[in-house]
């Protein structure tokens, strides 16, 4: 099975400055193309300005590749809530939720196209598990919604079971919870992982000391 094109937000920082100088940039520049996605929630290199005009196009084609493609979107509320079908690289679909509230902004995200667990009431469980997401897929939804409203939290309660894909959901949510420009610098008590109960892992990340909700 083919993997999703290596993106930005699947690698921490140091390993960001490394991919750079590996494509004949300085260091630095990683730092530039994180603050732009993470701070300005952008992937456009006419938006890169800071950056040199002949190394935006390769910066971004090889660090910032589109990984999502709107297929539908809804909107309900008078668009205080908008769920959209995204498209991924290999065709498999997965979806987001935007809910605006008073109070708060929750972005409700998947894990996997699919799922594998299985449950009776559970229409995603009864298709059958497509693939695990990415870190970088996961973490570019919640990117779109960024660019709608400020995101304050973030539910692992979308298609998928989170814990099943852990590797890459806990990436992601570092990838959400580290400050600007490691990412996108949300609370990690404002994090919710939903699981159906796997003990394992839910053991496993205990012992990872995020200050995560479990539901």
């Amino acid at each position: 099975m083919s993997r999703p094109p290596r993106h930005l937000a699947d690698l921490e920082l140091a390993e960001r400055r490394h991919a750079v100088a590996e494509l004949g940039e300085r260091e630095f520049r990683a730092d530039q193309l994180s603050r732009h996605y993470f701070g300005r929630h952008t992937d456009s290199p006419d938006d890169m300005t800071d950056l040199p005009a002949a190394a935006r196009a390769a910066l971004a084609g090889e660090l910032l590749p589109r990984l999502l493609t709107p297929e539908r979107e809804l909107s309900c509320d008078d668009g205080a809530t908008r769920k959209t079908l995204w498209r991924l690289f290999d065709g498999a679909l997965v979806e987001s939720v935007l809910m605006k509230y008073p109070d708060r902004v929750t972005m409700c995200v998947s894990s996997q196209a699919g799922c594998g667990m299985g449950c009776p009431f559970c229409a995603t469980g009864q298709a059958g598990l497509t693939r695990n997401l990415s870190t970088a897929e996961i973490v570019a939804q919640v990117v779109a919604g960024e660019r709608h409203a400020r995101v304050s939290n973030i539910v692992f309660m979308g298609m998928g079971e989170p814990l099943a894909n852990y590797k890459n959901v806990i990436g992601a949510v570092r990838r959400l919870t580290d400050p600007v420009p490691s990412g996108l610098g949300i609370s990690q008590r404002s994090v919710t992982v939903s699981t159906v109960g796997l003990v394992p892992a839910i053991s496993r990340l205990a012992a990872e000391k995020l200050a995560v909700t479990l539901a």
